[in-house]
């Protein structure tokens, strides 16, 4: 077998979770079926009743104090978080087999941002951007990653699951992190990647990010978007302003996520996050029960249809501060997306509407900085001053770009002047910001052409850079 080789592995994920609800107890294989199930009792059920509850500060999400236990295969008891946002402790072992929290653990040990699990591979982390295998494991069956899987869900996520072949929860050590879990499918294979979100939410000064985005947290109203690739750090950005507001204002803070991931405690503000499948149904139905919530503050996890952008910016009109995310790489970029997701009749209304309440967009990607040893944020900032309304109203958004350019003096920037500013300060590799700007030959003439370009290749050379080269 080859060390990455994945067609080894010739039970398919259908036997795997045939015998796993066999396993389980005849109730469970019936529920699994679509059957009735009888209700639980005190003995014999597949799935024990959630014990007590421990006691909890005020404002904070209940927490387990005996969390159920279900058992899988040989016997090897493993908890369950019912709840998606409660902590467990660890679980012992009895089969000495790889568990779930011990991979998490080494994930926060070495520093790492995702671990991935598939069938016949080890162990993989994402560390400083690079995927690698976490040192000293071997490859994971795919019935081993499946007990794993199942370990952290509920009867009805695994019901789920099976229908679905795809999942996303979120999980929690307690004391340690919590983890953005999505488990998914793959030829046939039980697979997952895991998200590590620290518990500690760090400031925007800790983070290294511009002064200017704090004045987001003081906003009255308006709408707030934070956007950007997958992993380039949206989340940890709007939780550093969210916990801003929370502990300079007195307000209703409300977030509705998929799932939750960064837990808010009660500091100024009061805040109530709701979990999209838990909570509520849709971004869309609970972003409308919101308006009757009486928020100040709104964070709207991800803006995925017409639907939730359209009462995102209804709320935003009508006095509230909204932030949301979406997918995309620059100011322009949003613009346009959000003004093209809507039909030919309603763009007019849509591009006033955004003109009035625009209040900021950052557009933001994470590059490894030159010693390797982290990444730092690279970002476009847009702030909704009278000459941007204006080209949003009429419709110039392919005019933004150098808007944000003669607007630097009020802490406005393109992606192109961040990556600039990084790289004369040696944070990143000049090649590497060269690649990531739009425009690599105008950014190599932008530095002073070939010449100083080439120096900057030898003075990061010198300073031990990642990946530097001399021409």
């Amino acid at each position: 077998m080859g060390f990455f080789d994945n067609d080894d592995d010739d039970d398919d994920t259908k036997d795997d979770l045939k015998d796993f609800w066999g396993g389980m107890g005849s109730d469970t294989a019936a529920k699994a079926a679509g059957a009735p199930v009888k209700p639980p009792t005190s003995t014999g059920s597949p799935f024990p009743t959630q014990g007590p509850k421990a006691p909890q500060t005020a404002g904070q999400p209940p927490v387990l104090s005996g969390p159920p236990k279900v058992t899988v295969n040989e016997g090897a008891p493993v908890s369950q978080d019912y709840g998606q946002r409660g902590v467990r402790a660890a679980t012992p072992n009895m089969n000495n087999e790889i568990t779930l929290d011990e991979l998490l653990l080494k994930l926060i040990e070495y520093g790492s941002s995702d671990l991935h699990l598939t069938s016949n591979m080890p162990p993989m982390m994402r560390k400083n951007g690079d995927i690698q295998p976490i040192p000293g494991y071997q490859p994971l069956s795919s019935s081993l990653i499946q007990r794993m899987m199942f370990s952290i869900m509920s009867p009805e996520q695994q019901t789920v699951y099976q229908r679905e072949h795809d999942l996303d929860l979120a999980y929690a050590i307690a004391g340690k992190s919590r983890f953005r879990v999505n488990v998914l499918q793959q030829r046939g294979k039980v697979g997952s990647v895991i998200r590590v979100i620290p518990n500690e939410i760090k400031t925007l000064e800790q983070l290294g990010m511009p002064a200017g985005l704090s004045e987001f947290s003081h906003l009255p109203r308006g709408l707030v978007l934070v956007t950007g690739p997958t992993g380039s750090g949206k989340s940890t950005t709007l939780a550093a302003i969210i916990d801003a507001a929370n502990r300079e204002r007195r307000d209703h803070i409300l977030t509705i996520e998929d799932p939750i991931e960064f837990v808010h405690e009660n500091k100024n503000c009061i805040v109530t996050q709701r979990e999209v499948g838990v909570d509520t149904s849709s971004f869309s139905e609970g972003l409308r029960r919101a308006l009757r919530e009486d928020p100040d503050i709104i964070l709207v996890g991800e803006m995925r249809d017409p639907e939730t952008i359209s009462i995102a910016i209804t709320a935003a009109e009508t006095g509230h501060l909204v932030f949301g995310t979406l997918h995309t790489q620059s100011a322009a970029e949003t613009m346009s997306r959000i003004i093209d997701s809507f039909p030919e009749g309603s763009k007019e209304q849509v591009r006033t509407q955004l003109a009035s309440t625009i209040q900021g967009i950052v557009c933001q990607t994470l590059i490894k900085t030159l010693d390797g040893r982290g990444r730092v944020a690279a970002m476009e900032i847009l702030k909704g001053e009278g000459s941007i309304r204006a080209l949003i109203r009429k419709g110039h958004t392919e005019q933004i770009r150098s808007a944000l350019e003669t607007n630097r003096g009020k802490g406005m920037q393109t992606l192109d002047m961040s990556l600039m500013e990084l790289t004369k300060a040696d944070k990143i590799n000049v090649d590497e910001a060269a690649a990531r700007s739009t425009n690599p030959e105008e950014f190599f003439r932008q530095l002073g052409g070939d010449g100083d370009v080439n120096r900057i290749r030898r003075r990061q050379q010198s300073l031990g850079g990642a990946g530097t080269h001399s021409s």
